[in-house]
């Protein structure tokens, strides 16, 4: 079994306020969560307007399947969801 954790630092150009980060964040949040069948979260920099750290956790039966997976979902970010940039990625297993 294994655990991985992909955190991505991305940037949201535009925001003006935490209320319009939250607005524009969320759906990337839930269609994460129903594209990939991960868990996902806002875990660090909930307080700058324009910026977000998000973690995405998948647990696999083999570390490939999981790296594989966690790597497609930088993809899918990067061809999918134009309206943010990926920053940094970084992926851990557990």
């Amino acid at each position: 079994m294994s655990l991985g954790v992909l955190s991505l630092h991305i940037h949201i150009p535009g925001c003006s306020s935490l209320k319009e980060k939250r607005r524009r964040l969320k759906p990337l949040l839930v269609r994460l969560h129903k594209e990939f069948n991960i868990s996902v979260s806002e875990v660090d920099h909930q307080d700058v307007w324009q910026d977000a750290v998000i973690a995405c956790a998948l647990i696999s039966s083999e570390k490939n399947n999981t790296q594989r997976k966690l790597q497609q979902i930088v993809k899918w970010i990067d061809t999918k969801w134009l309206d943010v940039e990926i920053v940094d990625e970084h992926i851990e297993f557990f």
